[in-house]
């Protein structure tokens, strides 16, 4: 089936439902990432200017061929010999150059090296990691469809794919960002390369990071130096972090006395950088399919409080037995006692604040 996305048209294989089936995969769940994937190529080129672009695991090519619609030197490549005649398909359908490749991702970015590499698998991207910081200069996008090991729904795969202790809260999507990128910054750090997320999200079923990199021992001690430990209560919500690369769990909650859960190693740091992020909805434009909630996203991120966790007023309001009120209204009941807070992408009702879990209950509580 011809499918159009931005300013591309690409066939696909019938498929009754998203991703699944028995030819070549592709996901129409995933065209917000895709267009978003767009606006930060748009948006990084302002200062680096177009270069070369890997899709490592292209499979349809579609990421690729939208890639190469923006300029850039698109190489994409599969292990799929159908994928790899799709891809070469799809650019050709869109006159546009690229080359195709029948070769195992990780073989490829361990012999080449691009200005941008994609990692967009099925599951988890942690297998290409290790290729992928060796291969890539400037930025690397990493998408992770395995959201139930990175958020603790599934522990022990969590902690084989990403070396980290994942515990599932009410919070768990962000718990599943940080622990993605906390394994990316650890995997960076191996090779003397620290990374900065410039702009991530968790949506639906999936979490999208993007990666400034830069070769050097000190970035990578500094990136290092973002990760820590979040200590977390299930019977009140109190939570509390901590920097640092070994635990150091605070052992009963000093709100209510119950034993706490340590969650990590996690990244602590900015999941984003607001400036670019700001760029990145100039950059949204419309043609693109998703461009409203691409334009809601990058503006909820913009305007996001650097906290490592969320707090959900309908989650909080139910464990207190009060009514919730308007979003609106209870972050300005937070910011009128004094605290920092602000809305959060992680869902509609979603909150990130300075306050802690009884702060918020005096503050936002009539």
């Amino acid at each position: 089936m011809e499918i159009r996305e931005g300013n591309v048209s690409v066939e696909v294989p019938e498929q009754a439902d998203a991703g699944r089936g028995d030819g070549v995969f592709f996901n129409p769940d995933q065209e917000l990432n895709r267009d978003l994937t767009v606006a930060v190529l748009r948006a990084h080129a302002e200062e680096h200017g177009v270069g070369s672009y890997l899709d490592a695991t292209a499979a349809s090519g579609i990421r690729g061929v939208r890639a190469a619609s923006e300029g850039w030197a698109v190489t994409c490549s599969d292990t799929d010999p159908d994928a790899v005649a799709l891809a070469r398909e799809n650019l050709a359908r869109n006159d546009r150059e690229g080359e195709v490749l029948h070769r195992n991702a990780n073989a490829l970015m361990h012999e080449s090296w691009y200005d941008v590499v994609d990692l967009d698998p099925f599951g988890t991207p942690v297998p290409f990691a290790d290729a992928a910081f060796n291969s890539a200069r400037d930025l690397l996008c990493v998408t992770a469809t395995d959201t139930a090991p990175l958020c603790g729904a599934h522990f022990e795969s969590g902690v084989r794919k990403y070396g980290a202790v994942p515990v599932n809260t009410d919070y768990h999507a962000e718990v599943g960002m940080r622990i993605l990128l906390s394994a990316l910054a650890r995997t960076g750090a191996r090779y003397d390369v620290g990374v900065t997320p410039v702009f991530s999200h968790a949506t639906r079923h999936y979490v999208r990071t993007y990666l400034a990199l830069d070769r050097t021992a000190t970035a990578a001690n500094a990136a290092v130096d973002e990760l820590g430990y979040v200590y977390h209560c299930f019977e009140c919500s109190y939570r509390e972090h901590e920097y640092g690369y070994l635990a150091d769990p605070i052992g009963d909650c000093p709100n209510c006395g119950t034993a706490t859960r340590t969650i990590g190693p996690l990244w602590l740091g900015l999941t984003h950088d607001p400036a670019f992020v700001e760029r990145v909805a100039t950059h949204v434009t419309d043609e693109m399919g998703e461009r409203k909630r691409a334009e809601r996203l990058c503006d909820r991120l913009a305007g996001e409080l650097d906290e490592p966790t969320h707090y959900d007023q309908h989650r909080l309001s139910k464990q207190w037995g009060v009514s919730a009120v308007g979003m609106d209204e209870f972050v300005e009941r937070l910011r009128d006692a004094g605290f920092a807070a602000s809305r959060s992408h992680y869902g509609g009702t979603t909150v990130k604040t300075d306050a802690d879990v009884a702060e918020i209950r005096d503050a936002a509580v009539e």
